[in-house]
């Protein structure tokens, strides 16, 4: 019976170098979304803020590689409600609605200061980032519709997206 070599099973593996260009080529796979530009808006007596999501993938189930859409934080609001009602993710807490700063007769401007604005745009960004990071939400067709259609079908069929 031949004896085996217990140092040959423990050898380490070569290592391949690394060339530039493997270093500086883009990624096997990738998502990117940013939340960004944040506009005020006046409808009749009523302001709203929204904001630019701007997404950039390589990911097959996206139809769209690079998209940009406006949201308000209602639209979150809708995203995550569809989440938790018609998928198995778990969905992680949007920034607050900051019902204090809404309170009539304050001395700032409350929902509407660059401060809030820029805080409640930095959650939104980790919110939107950590649902279509997330394997079983990138197939469900609200994240898709969210980040990738102008304007919100909010009668849409809920489901997942066939990737063909």
């Amino acid at each position: 019976m031949a004896e085996e070599n217990p140092v040959a099973d423990t050898r380490r593996l070569a290592a391949k170098k690394q060339t530039l260009d493997d270093a500086y080529a883009a990624p096997a796979n990738f998502l990117e979304i940013d939340v960004l530009n944040p506009e005020t808006h006046l409808m009749g007596k009523k302001r709203y803020t929204d904001y630019e999501v701007r997404m950039r993938t390589n990911l097959p189930v996206f139809k769209m590689k690079e998209s940009s859409v406006r949201r308000r934080y209602s639209d979150f609001e809708w995203l995550r409600d569809e989440l938790e009602r018609n998928s198995k993710v778990v969905v992680p807490p949007l920034p607050g609605k900051a019902w204090k700063r809404q309170l009539p007769f304050r001395g700032d401007d409350g929902i509407f200061e660059d401060e809030f604005i820029e805080e409640r745009r930095q959650g939104l960004e980790a919110f939107i980032n950590k649902i279509a990071g997330h394997p079983l939400a990138q197939n469900e067709r609200c994240l898709h519709m969210f980040l990738q259609e102008p304007t919100l079908d909010k009668s849409y069929v809920p489901g997942q997206i066939r990737n063909t």
